[in-house]
């Protein structure tokens, strides 16, 4: 499944044990060994087709769409942006709706995994747009770890770019990827995000790719972002057309 792009490893697992895979029609379970040109396997009734060709695809994200395959509200996905490529692809991580910028989009399952697990630490940079103006010391506290959610965040690095009369411009280079965290995070010292930019993670930038285009990553940024072994893979199968 993770190979195919259906969802990262765990989250795989985790529609294994719902009980949303099947293979040759009976519930699979976690461990359980296939025969991929035998067996047959469909996830929520739907059968996964194995594809050799590998995406990875960066986008510029604009606000207004939502970082899902599909959305039961109508409202406008990412896939939207991308759908002339030949093949399923899933957003790596998330933005969301109102949120814009660097968004990689891949049919790898273990690019995702390498860029969201916890435990990679991934970095990713923000250009952030907050009103009203807060005092300077507040941007250490956001530093030093805010309580969201009933959880404290891992510290950071918060760096005052601008200010303005009304508004001040940061940059925020966080390695967690919580719901919503860095419009909580302003949330909580008394300011609020106007507009939020991701735009880079890891030492890959988004550059000046226009708002709503794509393009494909080079093989030199898939090794930084997920390391030789994933790398070496992508330029074997990877479709540049």
């Amino acid at each position: 499944m993770a190979d195919n792009g259906i969802a990262s490893r765990r989250k795989s697992e985790e529609l294994i044990a719902a009980g949303k895979v099947k293979v040759n029609g009976h519930k699979a379970f976690i461990g359980q060994k296939i025969h991929p040109k035998k067996d047959i396997v469909s996830v929520q009734g739907k059968k996964i087709v194995k594809n050799d060709d590998l995406y990875y695809i960066m986008l510029n994200k604009p606000r207004g769409y939502v970082t899902t395959t599909k959305d039961e509200l109508g409202r406008k996905c990412v896939n939207e942006l991308v759908k002339d490529i030949a093949a399923r692809l899933y957003p790596v991580g998330r933005l969301d709706r109102e949120s814009e910028g660097l968004l990689f989009l891949t049919n790898d399952g273990e690019f995702t995994n390498a860029l969201t697990h916890p435990s990679h630490g991934v970095r990713k940079t923000y250009r952030v747009t907050v009103k009203p103006v807060v005092e300077e010391y507040l941007l250490q506290k956001l530093e030093n770890g805010v309580e969201i959610d009933g959880k404290k965040t891992a510290p950071c690095m918060v760096k005052l770019l601008e200010k303005q009369e009304d508004r001040m411009f940061l940059e925020f280079i966080i390695s967690e990827g919580r719901n919503r965290q860095i419009r909580k995070m302003c949330e909580s010292i008394g300011t609020q995000v106007i507009r939020l930019k991701r735009t880079a993670e890891g030492d890959v930038k988004l550059g000046g790719l226009p708002v709503g285009q794509w393009r494909h990553l080079e093989t030199k940024e898939i090794k930084k972002l997920a390391g030789p072994a994933i790398a070496q893979k992508a330029q074997m199968k990877q479709v540049r057309k």
